[in-house]
Order: structure tokens, then sequence, then C-alpha cells
């Protein structure tokens, strides 16, 4: 079930907060029940058969976490790391590996495998929990239902953020549900929604055109797809995020945020401290660190980041286009590291803007294309080697079709949001309560706005999954 199907946002979000809020507040234990009922049935919705595999991997998590807690042994951690990682493997590339096996002349049959959704991030969520718990930063979770809810929380179990038992764990147990809460949650779940629907899937169509363009493809339109792509991809998974974080709220929770306006780093590093920030942090704690980090030497240090970014790109996917655009990330962040990072930080920040939005849209352009040659064919055509695109007309059709989308799309994925806060917050505190009461009407209104036209488009139009349901 997708926050954005007609099922979620007419009976399935309205009735799991009926039943959430008719318990009294007194009764927290009775309260998670209902969250996890209804999270098995929102998991269930996508395909029954998969229920028990997340079941499952609660079960054995669960029990792994407490074997830790009383004997914390290197080799008990190995052993449940090791099987997390082979039931992710198993579901997700056995038929990546099989496939490219039987290319090399092996007579190797693919398996046929349902990937069961949200694997990847509750499989890491999984492993950073027995993390914790073997290293003595957190006590093993006891409560059986509360770990199983931890782990299968339906606001982000799809698509994250990747939860840490440390900062989500308290709140099982002890949490508060304020108007104010319900309220700002349900602003935050509309403008994700509108990012989504409105914004997303709109962009989503050109970008589409652009990498099924084939033998049409021109330079301007291999642009639009580039840049279509990368604006379609922000807005949908940041949107999904706004969406995690603002149910989260409304039930008491605060999960970690996830986005921090990406496109308006200055280096590719500091690019992936504002993009996904959760599965960045992960692999820095529980892959960088523990091989090392920074802490050795050049040579080590080269290898430490290979490790990560090769697991960082098949974290994404089982294809060789995820592989390279994990290495090719890898080269970036070394090259800044150690060739033309001095240099870098000396040029003019707009410039050092332009290098990383132009390195970060070639990035999106091998993350999304379904092949490498298709990848190097839009490459190609972006830099120039392709017809300049005066003939067709059809980047100047998309450009003209969508032009209220691109122009909120971009305003979107700048800080415009966070300015328009602060300078509210700060007339608030120069103005009356009145003032501040028309303010906040304000934003109400426009997120109710928004919601009604996200529900029109949705109800007259074909349904767009997430982008990173396929993760």
């Amino acid at each position: 079930m997708a926050f954005n199907s007609a099922a979620f946002l007419f009976a399935f979000l309205p009735l799991c907060m009926l039943v959430y809020f008719l318990v009294p507040r007194r009764f927290r234990s009775a309260r998670n029940a209902v969250l996890l009922l209804f999270s098995l049935a929102f998991y269930a919705w996508g395909g029954v058969r998969l229920l028990p595999i997340l079941l499952a991997s609660c079960a054995f998590n669960y029990a792994a976490g407490l074997l830790l807690g009383r004997y914390r042994r290197a080799w008990l951690l190995a052993l449940a790391v090791a099987a997390d990682a082979a039931l992710l493997g198993y579901c997700k590339y056995a038929g990546f590996f099989a496939a490219n096996l039987a290319a090399l002349g092996l007579n190797v049959a693919a398996p046929s495998v349902i990937l069961p959704a949200g694997i990847s991030f509750f499989t890491f969520q999984s492993i950073a929990y027995l993390a914790d718990v073997y290293r003595g930063t957190i006590s093993p979770e006891r409560n059986a239902l509360r770990f199983t809810l931890f782990t299968a929380f339906f606001p982000q179990l799809l698509q994250g953020p990747i939860l840490r038992y440390a900062d989500f764990g308290g709140a099982l147990a002890r949490r508060t549900e304020t108007a104010e809460d319900v309220s700002a949650g349900l602003v935050r779940f509309c403008f994700g929604l509108a990012k989504k629907v409105l914004l997303a899937d709109a962009i989503g169509v050109a970008a589409d055109a652009a990498f099924s363009a084939g033998a049409r493809l021109t330079t301007a339109m291999a642009w639009i797809g580039a840049a279509g792509y990368t604006l379609q991809l922000y807005l949908d998974f940041s949107g999904y995020t706004d969406m995690a974080l603002g149910l989260g709220r409304v039930f008491g929770f605060t999960l970690p945020e996830n986005f921090d306006y990406p496109y308006i780093a200055k280096s590719a590093g500091e690019f992936w401290r504002r993009w996904h920030k959760t599965l960045s942090f992960w692999f820095r704690d529980y892959v960088y660190i523990p091989l090392g980090g920074s802490r050795t030497g050049a040579t080590r240090q080269v290898w430490n980041l290979l490790a990560v970014w090769l697991l960082t790109g098949l974290w994404h996917g089982a294809a060789w286009t995820f592989v390279f655009w994990g290495l090719y990330y890898c080269v970036l962040l070394l090259g800044e590291r150690f060739v033309w990072g001095r240099l870098l930080e000396k040029c003019p920040a707009w410039a050092r803007h332009v290098y990383t939005l132009l390195l970060v849209t070639a990035g999106w352009v091998l993350f999304r294309a379904p092949t490498l040659a298709q990848a190097g064919s839009m490459l190609a055509a972006m830099f120039g080697f392709a017809p300049a695109g005066a003939g067709s007309g059809e980047a100047l059709y998309y450009l003209k079709e969508f032009r209220w989308e691109w122009i909120f799309s971009i305003l979107a994925a700048t800080p415009i949001k966070v300015v328009l806060e602060r300078r509210l917050a700060a007339a608030e505190e120069a103005g009356s309560r009145a003032s501040a009461l028309v303010s906040s009407l304000g934003v109400k209104l426009l997120a109710s706005a928004l919601l009604g036209f996200s529900c029109v488009r949705l109800l007259s139009s074909t349904f767009r999954s997430f982008l990173y349901f396929q993760f």
C-alpha cells in the first residue's frame, strides 16, 4: 500500500487514527498494539505471502538481540549479521548473480524470488540494532511487541528513514501525542503528498520521455531528461520522507530527518551529508568506521571508501548500473579528498555549486538508466554527441507543458521554505498573538488546498509508485 493511493488516504489512515486515538492515552501498550496491527496489515496489503518474511526477521533479530545483550560475543554478532545479510542477499541479489554466472557460460538457473518490499530498509535497521546492543550503547528490547513495532512501523517501513533504536525505543514506552503534534504532522504529510503527486509525477513524465526516446534523443531532450529525473527523484523521495515524518509525529514519534536540501551542496562529500542522511550515516557508523575510517593511511582509506561505495551501489539495486554508480561516487570522493579538494575550496561558491550539480546530475543518469549502454548514450547526448534538437521541438514542448511544475520543483529543492519559516517566526515574535494565529491558519489552509489538489490529481490520472520502492 502506498501513501499516495486512495486506499491509504481514504480508508487505512483515517481508520488507523480513529482506532488509535479511541484508546485512552494511559494504555500505552494498547496503542502500540493498534499501531503494530495496522503496520502488519499495511505490509500484508502488498502481498500476504511476504508477511512471514518480515515476521521471521523480527523474531530472529529480537532473539539475537537478547543473546547479544547477555553474552556480547563478536562471533555471535557476526553470525546474526551474516544471517540478516544472507536473507537480503538471496531475496535481492540471487537472480543478479545467477544471471551473471550464466553469462560467463556456467549452467546456473536464476531463481524466481519475489523481492519483499522494504527489505533493504528493515534489514539495515535490524543490523544497526544488533551492533548497538553488542557495543553496549543500548540495552536489548525485551518486549517482543515493541521490538516488532520498531521494525515494522508503517510510516517508515518501506522507504525509511532508517531508524536507530536509541532514538526510537524510548518513545515506544513513553511518548505524548498532542493536538499540536497531530496538526503539524498532518500538515507535513500534505506537503509531502503534494511534492510527490503534483510535482514529482509531472516532472517524471518529461524524464521518462527522454529516457525512452531511443534514436530520437537530442541534446536538448537529454538535458530535459537528466534535469527532470534529478528533480523527480528528490521530490519523490523527500516527499515520502515528509509524509513518513508527518505520520510519525501524529502518533507521537520524532523520526530522523533524511534530507537537508542536497542540491545546494558545494561538493560531492557535502551532497552525501545532505542526501538520504540516515543511509549515509549508517554506512559511516557500521561499515566505514569499523574498517578504520579516516584514521588509517591513505591506501587503507581508499579501500575503505571503495568497500562502502560498492555496498552503497549494490544496496540500491542488483544491476551493474548501480555498481558503477557507486564506483563513480567513490572516485569523486577520493578525488575531493586527495587530488582536487584544496583547489575546489579556493573556487567561488557559485562555481563549487555548479560543479556539484553537474556531477550529481550526471550520476543520476547512471542511476536511472536500465543499462550501461543507455546511460552512455544519454551522457553522450548531453555533452553534444547528438542532434541539437531544433527539429523535433520535444524539449520545448515538455518545458512549456510543465512550466509551472518546473518552477515549483526548483523552488521546492531550495531552502526557500526555511527562509519563509524564519521570517514568519520573527514576525510572530515581533507581532501579536493574533498575527501568529493568522500565519498558522494560513499554513493549514495551504496544506488543505494542496491535499485537495493532490486527491483530484490522484483520482484523475494513472497511479505512479514511489521510486525508492524498488530498493
